[in-house]
């Protein structure tokens, strides 16, 4: 029997993100530490700590899609698993590059 496993988020990268962002309804979860979330985020991030998504699902809005990024990619991707994990199924979006990147395109930060 070939099993297929469920494809937990899609991977985008930044210019795509700010795509989505000034096109379209999302929300974006910023996976980082309250301090680097403070230093300056993607506009209307809200700040979940990729450890905290588990506990906090009930802040993220399932009717939009949504986009994790934190400072590389890596922790937003294990925040964008959690969030599978914790049952939504619907857009989520891990941003490869993180906000690393975002800043070195020049992108506004708030």
């Amino acid at each position: 029997m070939d099993s297929q496993k469920e494809i937990a988020f899609k991977e985008i990268d930044i210019h795509e993100a700010k795509t989505m962002i000034e096109n379209e309804d999302v929300q974006v979860i910023d996976s980082r530490e309250e301090d680097e979330h403070q230093s300056g985020h993607v506009p209307g991030a809200i700040n979940i700590p990729h450890m905290e998504t588990f506990s906090r699902i009930s802040e993220i809005d399932t009717t939009k899609p949504i986009l994790f990024i934190c400072k590389s990619g890596q922790r937003s991707a294990v925040a964008a698993e959690f969030a599978f994990a914790a049952g939504l199924k619907n857009d989520l979006y891990n941003v490869s590059g993180g906000h690393d990147a975002w800043i070195d395109s020049k992108y506004e930060i708030e």
